[in-house]
């Protein structure tokens, strides 16, 4: 598997970074948005068998390609499970040209500073080394900005490039992913604060290093645009954040350089219930629309 070629196809791929990582605590969410009431299954293993069945689903899709979707974000059990008779990550890539990568975050810690700072990772290297082994190409790990807190987006800022140059050190790329809460009243100067205090950090990592950064969709069209283009940003990609997939995708046309990494947005209208023949149409017509906002900044 060439890692080169993974790379070339994140940097300068004409499409989006599917988000397929839902973990535990919004499995049964994610369920039930796809028909799937938790009266439907009695176990922890049960939930997960049926949230599997549903990626493996998108997965298999005639759509879900690299030719508009140029990356998967997985859920460990994803990665460690196979989807059509091969290793996840492996048939991704070698099946469908899509770029894998593994969500790492344990979850979020309480909020203090009006930001939520990631959960320590003791097990992060063990994580990466089989992540490594199993073909996937980097990472992502999510933090949560609830206020424009100089002192809490710093110390979120920090975190995520600290763990970030962990993940480097495994030959795996970093999706950094600071989120901004979209319904908080002061979201635009949290953006502002967050953009220098990205920039920052960027201008401290060594040189020919690159990571990638997941961002929410920004009050200011274009606000980020110079992340876009930063040397050590191999892509920028947007998050939905609870936009709906209409209203997230007029956002992203807005913002040049920057495509999607939809989860909820990417399995809105998608159910259990429906034919293989219109669950396809279904998410063939989403992937069109989250890829036709992608391309058109």
């Amino acid at each position: 598997m060439s890692n080169a070629a993974q790379a070339e196809k994140i940097r300068a791929g004409n499409g989006f970074v599917a988000a397929l990582d839902q973990s535990g605590g919004s499995t049964p969410k994610a369920l039930a948005l796809y028909g799937v009431p938790e009266s439907a299954y009695s176990s922890e293993a049960q939930m997960f068998d049926m949230i599997h069945a549903m990626r493996s689903r998108i997965a298999q899709a005639p759509d879900f390609n690299g030719d508009k979707v140029i990356g998967a974000i997985l859920f460990e059990m994803t990665m460690d499970r196979q989807i059509n008779g091969r290793p996840s990550a492996t048939f991704l890539w070698q099946e469908r040209g899509v770029v894998p990568f593994l969500k790492v975050d344990k979850g979020l810690e309480e909020e203090a500073d009006g930001v939520r700072l990631m959960k320590p990772m003791p097990e992060l290297d063990a994580l990466c080394d089989r992540a490594a082994k199993a073909g996937v190409f980097g990472t992502k790990m999510r933090s949560v900005i609830d206020a424009a807190s100089p002192k809490g987006i710093e110390a979120v800022v920090a975190q995520q490039f600290e763990v970030g140059k962990q993940i480097l050190g495994h030959g795996l790329i970093p999706i950094i992913e600071p989120e901004v809460t979209i319904s908080i009243a002061d979201k635009a100067k949290a953006e502002e604060l967050l953009l220098e205090a990205i920039k920052r950090h960027l201008e401290a990592l060594p040189e020919g290093t690159e990571v990638m950064l997941k961002l929410t969709l920004p009050e200011t069209a274009n606000h980020y645009k110079a992340l876009v283009d930063h040397p050590a940003v191999m892509r920028v990609v947007a998050l939905s954040g609870g936009y709906s997939r209409d209203e997230a995708n007029r956002r992203l046309a807005q913002n040049a350089g920057i495509v999607a990494s939809f989860s909820r947005a990417l399995t809105e209208g998608l159910s259990a219930n429906q034919t293989d023949d219109e669950f396809n149409a279904a998410i063939g017509a989403t992937i069109d629309s989250i890829h036709a906002a992608s391309v058109a900044g």
